[in-house]
């Protein structure tokens, strides 16, 4: 199929984009890679009458830290994430998820904020960035708000993002010292949607675990952060008996389906052996 027939609007600044945003609101949707609205476009899934394109606006693919976490651009490429420094040697779950993000042409063209924006249940990074306490950085012509991502996420395809607002950046505190992280994803061949991911975050003070966070993928209406797993592991030393109950808490959060890519009790089972797992190399990780 092709898309119906729309304006195309070529911004040079963010300034110019929320004014296009202001002129026409809900009838506009943003482009930024084009990996998840072209395919919808297509299908006529979604059928803007206006498509404002920001992948010219420069300023808005860094990735630096500053002041205390991760500043990471909206229009930052997820093979950019995966050729990443700072990310590599500071931000193990986001390191770990990045060469996992569906196949080469979409990590050459996807960007971060079209991935979080489009909120697929199914997609890697709203879980990374809710394992990590993520926060994204939403601003209009009126001004600027920064939302945490487990408010934004609000549910399937859907965000707490107004017509009139652009997401230009996304932070991620900077993990303390002695932190590990995981991603562990099950998909039916290299590219694939999650049949089960788990993401965690884990680190270690005095012996113990000093904060965690561990999210799900695919396994609900949205990533799901399993806040009550992640707290049961405060305070406690890293062993097996801790990491099984963690995944047992997490399994009993996600709220999985049957399909073509598996039944509702193997992705709950999957769900408690990853976040085992992931609780296990995160731990070691931070250990060493």
């Amino acid at each position: 199929m092709l898309p119906s027939r729309f304006d195309y609007h070529r911004a040079s600044s963010v300034e110019e984009a929320l004014s296009l945003l202001d002129d026409y609101g809900e009838d506009a949707k943003v482009l930024a890679g084009g990996q998840s609205l072209i395919p919808l476009m297509k299908l006529r899934f979604v059928s803007p009458g206006h498509l404002i394109d920001i992948d010219p606006i420069p300023g808005l693919d860094g990735i630096e830290e500053r002041e205390g976490s991760l500043a990471l651009g909206a229009l930052v490429r997820h093979n950019q994430l995966a050729s990443s420094e700072i990310i590599t040697n500071g931000y193990p779950t986001l390191a770990a998820a990045a060469p996992q993000i569906a196949d080469p042409i979409v990590r050459n063209l996807g960007t971060i904020g079209g991935s979080l924006a489009h909120a697929d249940p199914a997609g890697d990074l709203g879980s990374v960035m809710l394992s990590m306490g993520a926060n994204v950085v939403l601003r209009s012509s009126s001004g600027e708000r920064v939302v945490p991502i487990g408010e934004f996420l609000v549910d399937t395809f859907t965000t707490s993002i107004t017509p009139n607002e652009l997401l230009t950046e996304i932070r991620i505190p900077t993990p303390p010292p002695r932190s590990g992280g995981s991603y562990l994803k099950l998909e039916r061949k290299v590219g694939d949607f999650a049949t089960v991911a788990v993401a965690v975050t884990l680190s270690l003070q005095d012996g113990t675990v000093g904060s965690a966070g561990i999210a799900l993928t695919g396994v609900g209406l949205k990533n799901i952060e399993a806040a009550e797993a992640a707290a049961s592991l405060h305070g406690t030393a890293p062993t097996d008996e801790a990491f099984a109950e963690a995944g047992r808490l997490a399994a009993a959060a996600s709220n999985p389906v049957t399909d073509v890519r598996g039944t509702d009790t193997y992705k709950r089972h999957m769900v408690e052996v990853y976040t085992r797992r992931g609780l296990a190399t995160a731990s070691a990780m931070a250990a060493g």
